[in-house]
């Protein structure tokens, strides 16, 4: 979801903001504009480390934070009934 997140921020800051569309057509046709250009110069994602290595710091974090209880400094704590 991070990434859809990202890309609507860019189309916004890029794009829309600041700009005055008579309708919605017009607003339609800027983000069809501003899409057909992103991609035109869109790159190949290029891994860096090979899924072995990934999934092996996968298991290694998971194990670590196997026992942890983070949540708990963090609850509400309400008072007990009377």
């Amino acid at each position: 979801m991070n990434q859809v997140e990202t890309l609507f921020g860019i189309l916004t800051r890029q794009a829309i903001r600041r700009g005055s569309f008579e309708n919605v057509r017009v607003l339609t046709a800027a983000i069809e504009r501003f899409t057909r250009d992103w991609n035109a110069g869109a790159t190949p994602f290029t891994w860096v480390k090979t899924a072995d290595e990934i999934l092996a710091k996968a298991v290694r974090k998971t194990q670590a934070d196997s026992g942890a209880r983070h949540w708990l400094c963090c609850e509400v704590r309400r008072p007990a009934p009377r």
